[in-house]
């Protein structure tokens, strides 16, 4: 892993270079993760003209969703825990001769810009952009791996779930439920706030839990996911409770299941990321709930829960192979409730046999 997160530094710095830059200071956490293989609270990554450098404002705590760093990263713990390693880095950078550092102008707040400014007035400051965004846009075979090990115990935990007895029990305890279990499988955590809605509030896009207990021929839906190494899924699911689904039940969950396969089988290298968009959201707007759907119909996953690209009306740019995005069409009947159905999928080529499913939990209309 050493080698590929060099490899990964070697490019940004050839970049960089490329735009005149002799040095470059990532503070974004993903971006640190990606590039080192580790990323404490806060820290800051100097790609410096004679060293890499890892600046923390505490030492390393061995906790595995902190990670571990590549060997040849020289790790660097600022003596005030009041320091600011981005600051620290840029002084470092300056020190080392640097005539020119480049910055992520979009994570850095204007008062930090202006520190860097103070600590190395003779450093000419220019703007990384979102160099390294674009480079974690299509994943190597380790970071699939990881995907498909976090889909794995997200399936593991929900499944569990589904064999428990959920009437009588709140939307709360439900999703506390889901993250221990997700734990127990070998997660590092939730890679995101676990969803749980019932009755009224189900298929309502990142509900948050509240006391609501689960009723006999309620819609459940859950949306969950595993961070495993730093990489998220996600996965939502809907069932209907201890009786036998109504009509009007069935007919939604139909069509968004419909939808949500339509998504899935437009997924391909060089499509229009906006096109996944419209054929999933066509089947719905057809059925006219066009005026209930979302802003989008999934995304990009990866080091974050929400990354590029998005699949949405407006979005720019096509699929590439070995980009892992979320299809996850939904409608809510306000005082009815709703449907969402959630996968994490790897775009591949037909060649090699299409969209790869990473979540697996039935899609099924289960009534639990």
């Amino acid at each position: 892993m050493s080698e590929l997160h060099a490899a990964r530094r070697t490019r940004l710095r050839d970049r960089c270079a490329a735009t005149g830059s002799t040095a470059a200071l990532i503070s974004r956490p993903a971006n640190v993760r990606y590039l080192t293989g580790c990323a404490p609270s806060g820290a800051a990554l100097l790609l410096g003209p004679a060293a890499d450098v890892l600046l923390c404002g505490a030492p390393l705590t061995g906790d595995p969703s902190e990670g571990r760093p590549a060997e040849d990263v020289r790790v660097t713990v600022l003596p005030a825990r009041d320091g600011d390693p981005v600051v620290a880095g840029a002084d470092l950078a300056a020190k080392a001769g640097a005539a020119t550092l480049a910055v992520e102008e979009h994570h850095l707040t204007v008062a930090r810009h202006r520190a860097l400014g103070r600590a190395a007035p003779r450093l000419r400051l220019t703007d990384v952009a979102c160099a390294v965004e674009g480079q974690r846009l299509v994943k190597d075979d380790d970071e699939i791996s990881c995907l498909r090990i976090a889909a794995e115990i997200t399936d593991q935990a929900l499944g569990e779930l589904l064999e428990s007895i959920l009437v009588g029990r709140t939307e709360r305890h439900l999703a506390l439920e889901l993250e221990r279990r997700l734990v127990d499988h070998g997660a590092d955590g939730p890679a995101f706030a676990t969803s749980v809605a019932t009755g009224p509030h189900s298929g309502r896009p990142g509900h948050l839990p509240t006391d609501r207990r689960v009723e006999e021929g309620d819609f459940l839906s859950v949306g969950l996911g595993a961070n495993y190494r730093g990489y998220r899924c996600e996965i939502g699911r809907t069932f209907v409770i201890g009786t036998t689904p109504a009509d009007w039940q069935i007919e939604l969950y139909d069509l968004v299941f419909a939808a949500q396969r339509a998504g899935r089988e437009a997924l391909a290298p060089g499509v229009e990321c906006r096109e996944v968009d419209r054929v999933t959201r066509h089947l719905l707007e057809s059925a006219g709930h066009g005026e209930r759907l979302g802003p989008w119909t999934g995304h990009g996953v990866g080091l974050e829960i929400d990354e590029d690209p998005q699949l949405s009306p407006a979005a720019m740019g096509k699929l590439d192979a070995c980009v892992p995005v979320t299809v996850e069409p939904g409608v809510h009947i306000p005082g009815r409730g709703g449907v969402r159905i959630d996968d994490t999928l790897v775009v591949r080529p037909e060649a090699d046999g299409g969209p790869e499913l990473l979540t697996i939990t039935t899609k099924e209309l289960l009534a639990l």
